[in-house]
């Protein structure tokens, strides 16, 4: 069973693509200050926040909130949406989001865990119409920026820690934004990746593709004994064996870790056969 190489290996790159993207370290020691270089114009497929004293990349939450402001389309976001889920689907919520490694990390303490309750995973639906696209156009204001748990861990709390000047700004929104993130905190050592499934939009643009993209999962019925290993080691909570594809998916592969070899990936247009375990693809020895 290779669940734990699998599983470390995982947690490697997510920590390349956190330090990756936040390795900005001027920007937290040397007259702390947000960078303003041309990698800014980079929009990663997660949830990062652009008022990191460290990011060097945009968020696509973020970037889509502003077109609207401004009465726009977001061709470039959009776009690059689209090429990458229609390429692999969630897969980036699986090995790059900051965010995900957060809750990921804080589901391993040692508690008794809870299932978030299924009719919870559209509320990131909603969150993606109303607080990204629709109320931002509306009010002309990145309204859900406003309330981001991210942008409070990666934004809101380092500014104000490092800059003394920005103290008297801390009134309701700030609080009620550290006050989401809390929650969110918490939940995270009960439940599996509570903001991802239920609240974060850029999950929510991803899911749909995972049906179509060129990357795929696929059950092998044969092998199959429905032990229910692959939702126990499954960091969304899906019953592989049932629906491979489901739009909750993030791609993480743990899954395929299944003591029959039953769960494999594969792609659109092969079969599972046609690929091998994508540890190999990485080159990682994380032993």
């Amino acid at each position: 069973m290779e669940f734990k190489p699998l599983s470390r290996l995982r947690t490697f790159w997510q920590f390349v693509f956190a330090v990756g993207m936040n390795g900005y370290v001027s920007g937290w020691i040397f007259k702390p200050h947000l960078y303003s270089g041309s990698a800014k114009g980079i929009v990663p497929p997660v949830l990062n926040c652009y008022a990191c004293p460290g990011t060097f990349v945009s968020c696509p939450a973020g970037s889509i909130q502003h077109f609207m402001v401004i009465k726009a389309i977001p061709y470039y976001v959009l776009g690059l949406i689209i090429l990458v889920g229609a390429s692999v689907g969630r897969l980036f919520c699986g090995w790059a989001c900051p965010f995900g490694l957060v809750q990921d990390l804080l589901y391993k303490i040692k508690t008794k865990k809870f299932r978030l309750p299924r009719w919870m995973r559209f509320g990131k639906y909603l969150f993606l119409i109303f607080t990204v696209f629709l109320i931002p156009y509306l009010i002309s204001d990145t309204f859900f920026c406003k309330l981001c748990p991210q942008g409070a861990l990666e934004g809101g709390i380092p500014q104000m820690l490092l800059n003394a000047e920005l103290h008297h700004l801390a009134g309701l929104l700030y609080w009620s934004k550290v006050v989401i993130l809390a929650v969110v905190v918490l939940a995270s050592i009960f439940v599996k990746r509570p903001f991802c499934r239920a609240v974060c939009p850029v999950g929510a643009l991803l899911a749909p593709f995972n049906r179509v993209s060129i990357l795929q999962m696929k059950v092998d019925g044969a092998a199959c004994t429905g032990c229910g290993w692959c939702q126990i080691v499954c960091p969304v909570d899906i019953n592989v064996s049932e629906d491979p594809n489901s739009l909750e998916c993030i791609r993480c592969g743990l899954c395929t870790s299944c003591p029959t070899s039953a769960v494999k990936f594969t792609t659109i247009f092969g079969k599972p056969s046609t690929l091998p375990k994508i540890e190999n693809f990485l080159k990682i020895d994380v032993d």
